[in-house]
């Protein structure tokens, strides 16, 4: 899939013309956040994991870790992330542009309770040069979501 299929995807729930494609790469929580002028926690990075027979996305903000034992608590298994090439035949997108719209039949998606902490956040759209703005509820909405949970770590501030 590619930026086309999350583009066709998303014109239904009318914010397909919200999808920003850059002439260089922005595959990284880091180069995402330069090319959008935005600061990298911003960043809704969509971590794909083997669960069972199929896969889980896990979308979080780009400051967030994946902390294995909520992980665990969470979805019955330590998290074991897809293979870059397994990445487009399992979930529908490459590496850098995997994205939680326009995936394979039966692949969830969970948000991460890490990006409650904003309005607005950019997850990729396809592919490893594309990303799109928007609110929480419209990421909920866009997504299928099937739940908020709380499987990141290192996102928090410490309280002294």
């Amino acid at each position: 899939m590619s930026v086309e299929s999350v583009r066709a995807y998303l014109e239904p729930f009318g914010v397909a013309d919200k999808i920003i494609e850059f002439d260089q790469s922005s595959a990284t929580v880091e180069l995402a956040a330069r090319d959008l002028g935005c600061e990298p926690a911003r960043i809704a990075k969509t971590m794909a994991c083997a669960v069972g027979d199929g896969a889980v996305l896990v979308v979080c903000a780009g400051d967030a870790k994946l902390w294995s034992a909520a992980f665990k608590r969470e979805f019955g298994t330590k998290p074991r992330f897809v293979a870059p090439d397994d990445l487009p035949q399992v979930v529908g997108h490459p590496m850098g542009g995997v994205c939680p719209f326009a995936v394979k039949p039966g692949v969830r998606t969970y948000l991460d309770v890490s990006l409650r902490r904003f309005d607005r956040v950019f997850p990729a759209a396809g592919s490893e040069s594309s990303a799109i703005g928007l609110t929480l509820p419209e990421l909920e909405r866009c997504s299928a979501s099937q739940d908020w949970v709380d499987v990141c770590k290192d996102w928090r501030e410490e309280i002294a």
